[in-house]
């Protein structure tokens, strides 16, 4: 009796603090609250990160001018309100390549409070990561001559990572800090037809604005996606998911 009157008014102090405050609490894990995509933004300069399957990528660019600017990322981990974070890559800094750098960071509902960018931020909510597709991917293998061949991880990767409606891929190799390029923006994935609606690119900023579709599917946990690159080259790619450290 006495656990069910604490329940009771557990839940009472819930309502009335809603009622009260407006504030609605957070009862997911400190992982799966800071899943998803955030943005902060200054004029026309756009900072947006992805965190899912315990890596994230961070990049700044502006959109309206088709310039980017720099973008970073690895894998992480937290414990309490710290996020230690490994980085595989950095555009801008070869030198942090490898290093655990540790960053304060908190939510309350849509609001991300964090120093990851280098200074205190606030970000705001673009989604939960939520989704079919939402996943950190490696690109593991490819279509050739009508034969799909699988590759074993290597050094050099092809990392995507997808939230719920946005996408960053990077090409990289952790082992000699070498960035080969990077890209993202909005997604759709709708009755296996897979959209990316360019937001920045690293390689060509002329490709900024345009939209590509492939078709799409997922079997046996792989993520097969064939069309046209954004050079206009016929592609059939093998997605899987990246295995946390």
């Amino acid at each position: 009796m006495l656990s069910k009157t604490k329940t009771f008014y557990s839940g009472l102090s819930i309502i009335l603090m809603v009622c009260l405050t407006g504030f609605v609490p957070d009862t997911r894990n400190a992982d799966e609250s800071i899943n998803g995509a955030w943005k902060t933004q200054q004029s026309t300069l756009e900072q947006v990160l992805l965190f899912s399957d315990g890596y994230f990528m961070h990049t700044i660019f502006d959109r309206v001018n088709k310039q980017f600017i720099q973008s970073r990322g690895g894998t992480y981990t937290i414990s309490g309100k710290d996020l230690a974070a490994k980085i595989e890559f950095n555009t801008i800094d070869k030198d942090q390549i490898g290093q655990s750098i540790t960053y304060s960071f908190s939510v309350n509902r849509n609001k991300l409070s964090s120093d990851i960018s280098g200074k205190k931020a606030i970000w705001d909510m673009l989604d939960k990561g939520e989704g079919e597709m939402a996943g950190t991917w490696r690109m593991s293998g490819r279509k050739t001559d009508g034969k799909i061949v699988i590759n074993p991880p290597r050094a050099r990767k092809t990392l995507k990572v997808l939230t719920g409606t946005k996408f960053q891929w990077a090409a990289i190799n952790a082992e000699t800090k070498e960035f080969f390029g990077t890209g993202g923006g909005s997604y759709t994935f709708v009755n296996g037809k897979y959209t990316e609606n360019i937001e920045f690119f690293s390689r060509d900023n002329s490709r900024v604005g345009a939209s590509l579709s492939f078709d799409g599917k997922l079997v046996d946990g792989n993520w097969h996606h064939s069309g046209l690159s954004s050079t206009g080259n016929p592609i059939y790619e093998v997605w899987s998911k990246e295995l946390k450290q």
